[in-house]
């Protein structure tokens, strides 16, 4: 194996007992790699990063982008080539490299753009730059634009976080999606940090999952299947690991308002991770895992076999905060994913080990690019010299580099078994440059193929060549095994190979992971069928599966932006219809809070006044009444109010929430008023009772409200948010407030001062 010396960086880091992690290349052979990616002939590709968040005088020339050789074959970088210079790539947060030789292109990730370098003579020097998108995100920011990542459909793929906001086309014009959908993140339909998948020209755009903080990198398995990981807000220990499900909400906002997770809401989660993320809404895709704080940086699938067994087909994942390498092993529970995790690397002695991004060589040991610094997170940078490359290793593995021949169409083949992205990439490239014999030759090799991944792959290659779709979809929908099954329903629905059909096929799957993706299959597909195969999947949902309910939403939401149409009222007629009174069971009571149909208010109301619905059960239903249309949900409140009655609990829980879905003109009605007048009563303090009066314009309430905004030692938004509504519907209660005297004086001052609108600076 290589030598780890004592005064070595790596002695610092300790790893299982199995594993060893060894110096590839250190200062000054680079400085800052913010990102890597590794080659078919075991190159190491780095984004050096020094000119970074008011830095840009630290290096005149610009930022580089850097190819680190091994020469001699020892495992230790000792050749640098500068494959770009330039103010172009200042902070570039993503690199990906795809091709071999003459015709090599790098993508990198450089918000506002995203540039493709070509190297057309395979001098590992580029020759020429063109641009892929532009407008992609606030400069040098980490929230911005990060890596692309080739998927085993041939596809690119890409994550930015929440200073990307949006897209264009190497012209500045706005890209939309195939739903027709603008991509950025007014909230028509997206919002935040999203997960893009296109065509290499950048065309056929589809925003696979929206709604994230900052997910760092997105990684892509063979089957199709993506990950990733989300930063929460600073310091809220709200980190979490993602199984991203195609066109998911991730719930880092409201996705109505674009609120932040500290406005109030109904059932607001009780732990801060969960509240981070919106987990009580109905419309959120789960985290499979929450780690708790850390600045999570790059992730990949580790689809090699170098590594012990208990790391195969899991995740490797850093997170610099902790100085820190990670594995997750992943296992199917339901429709979702479990993990569990692992330190592989822990720089807790060298606390400058900040690791940034991860990949996998061809010989499947792991390459991790150290940032080196003693700060991470809030895009400071305190050391712009230092920078390391790992490698990571079962003890005594020697590093080599597996011949490979990616000219020729066996040759290319057979490098889909490779465990390294890129050479898996220029394989696809290869292969798709003649589909006859490529056709012929995976066939073959798929026929002999035991290892479920490299089926995958070679299955999505010839999928994916000319009038091969069909064939290849159907062979894999009849796979016994269950992910290469849930890569037939993806296959369909990416080449729009009747989607319907084999999501028909596979409606009554044994497999809860491949029932998921018929539900997502269904996505933007309309007619008697596709709402009789929904109702299909919605009648076997089984309670307490978040991940199940949220792939029938996916399945039935509009897919033209918010105001487009909706599927739901098809779906939901077809599954009423099959089955019957089942509809109030618990599984059914998942799929109506859910629903965002013409009929949903009404059904909600119902289960709301059903006794058999405890008071919890039923303040979550109140909750997605906040996603329905709101006349309709007022008329069957309306309808519902006057008769409503339920245990002590239920009714003083819920008839405060029960009387907000109103119109301010409802209490006209004698009915109404009464039980406008018995909610105020109930509701004890708080924005329950703050909007209540404002709603009802309750001025006999006015002097309760007026002692919320002065009652408490130290004003918080609540207090200031009472003074704001006094000023609003009687002035002169706070004038006279003010005039007088004594603590509650002073309280009230600084509560109108918190307000700050223009009423309470005058009164100031």
């Amino acid at each position: 194996g290589l030598p780890c010396f004592a005064d070595s960086p790596a002695a610092n880091l300790v790893t299982p007992q199995d594993l060893a992690v060894t110096l590839v290349a250190a200062e000054p052979l680079l400085a800052s790699p913010s990102d890597i990616d590794v080659d078919a002939r075991g190159r190491i590709w780095v984004c050096e990063v020094v000119n970074y968040r008011g830095r840009n005088g630290s290096r005149p020339e610009g930022d580089r982008i850097l190819v680190l050789d091994d020469v001699d074959g020892d495992g230790i970088a000792d050749r640098q080539t500068v494959f770009h210079q330039g103010h172009d790539v200042d902070s570039a947060l993503g690199i990906c490299v795809i091709g071999e030789g003459p015709g090599r292109r790098v993508i990198v990730s450089c918000s506002p753009e995203v540039f493709v370098f070509h190297d057309d003579d395979g001098d590992l020097v580029a020759d020429r730059r063109e641009t892929l998108f532009t407008k992609a995100g606030d400069a040098q920011h980490d929230h911005s634009m990060h890596a692309f990542v080739v998927g085993p459909d041939g596809r690119w793929y890409f994550a930015f976080g929440n200073t990307g906001h949006a897209i264009h086309d190497r012209d500045g014009r706005p890209v939309h999606d195939r739903f027709g959908n603008e991509v950025n993140d007014k909230g028509k339909p997206y919002r935040q940090g999203m997960v893009v998948r296109c065509r290499p020209d950048g065309t056929d755009v589809e925003v696979l999952g929206h709604n994230f903080r900052n997910n760092y990198e997105v990684a892509v398995d063979s089957f199709g299947g993506l990950w990733q990981s989300d930063n929460d807000d600073d310091g809220h220990r709200g980190v979490r690991i993602l199984r991203v499900i195609d066109y998911g909400n991730y719930g880092y906002v409201d996705e109505r308002t674009g609120a932040g997770w500290q406005s109030p809401r109904v059932t607001l989660e009780a732990d801060v991770p969960a509240r981070h993320w919106h987990l009580n809404d109905p419309g959120v895709m789960p985290p499979m895992l929450l780690t708790g704080g850390g600045s999570p940086a790059g992730i990949c699938v580790y689809e090699g076999e170098l590594l012990p067994s208990r790391f195969h087909g899991g995740l490797l994942h850093c997170d610099p905060g902790p100085n820190a390498v990670r594995a997750y092993r992943t296992a199917a529970r339901g429709a979702g994913v479990k993990a569990d995790l692992e330190v592989v690397v822990d720089g807790a002695a060298d606390r400058w080990f900040r690791p940034s991004d991860v990949c996998v060589a061809p010989d499947g040991s792991v390459i991790v690019a150290d940032w080196h610094d003693p700060g991470v997170g809030g895009h400071g940078m305190g050391d712009i010299e230092k920078g390391r490359i790992y490698r990571l290793a079962p003890v005594g593995s020697r590093w080599q580099v597996p011949d490979v021949d990616l000219a020729s169409v066996p040759g290319a083949v057979a490098a889909l078994a490779s465990p390294n992205h890129c050479t898996r990439a220029t394989a696809l490239e290869r292969l798709a440059k003649d589909p006859e014999a490529a056709a012929a030759c995976l066939g073959a090799a798929f026929s002999t193929a035991n290892h479920p991944r490299l089926r995958a792959r070679l299955a999505w290659a010839a999928g994916m060549l000319p009038d091969r779709a069909g064939e290849w979809i159907a062979r894999l929908a009849a796979d016994a095994n269950p992910d290469l099954r849930c890569a037939a329903l993806r296959m369909a629905r990416l080449t729009r190979t009747d989607p319907v059909g084999i999501a028909q096929l596979l409606a009554s799957d044994r497999s809860a992971a491949v029932r998921r993706e018929a539900a997502i299959a269904l996505r933007g597909e309309t007619g008697d069928r596709a709402d009789r195969v929904w109702a299909q999947l919605a009648s076997r949902h089984a309670a307490g599966d978040r991940w199940e309910t949220e792939a029938l939403g996916l399945a039935a939401d509009g897919t033209a932006g918010v105001d487009g149409p909706q599927l739901w009222d098809g779906r939901l007629a077809a599954w009423r219809e099959l089955v019957g009174p089942r509809w109030k069971e618990p599984a059914g009571r998942e799929v109506v809070w859910r629903s965002r149909g013409q009929q949903s208010p009404e059904w909600i109301v119902d289960l709301i006044a059903d006794p058999a619905v405890p008071a919890a059960e039923g303040l979550a239903l109140l909750r997605t009444l906040d996603f329905q249309d709101r006349g309709r949900t007022a008329a069957a409140v309306r309808t519902m109010l006057p008769a409503f009655e339920a245990d002590d609990e239920k009714h003083r829980v819920l008839l405060p929430h029960l009387v907000l879905r109103l119109e301010a003109a409802d209490a006209a009605d004698p009915a109404i008023a009464s039980r406008i007048d018995e909610a105020t009563r109930l509701a004890t303090g708080g924005d329950v009772t703050l909007e209540l009066v404002r709603r009802f314009d309750l001025r006999g309430k006015l002097p309760e409200v007026l002692a919320l905004a002065s009652g408490t030692a130290t004003p918080d938004p609540l207090a200031a948010t009472a003074a704001g509504l006094v000023l609003e519907k009687d002035a002169r209660l706070v004038e006279a407030a003010i005039s007088g005297g004594g603590p509650e004086r002073e309280r009230l001052l600084v509560a109108v001062g918190i307000r700050g609108d223009r009423r309470c600076r005058d009164l100031l």
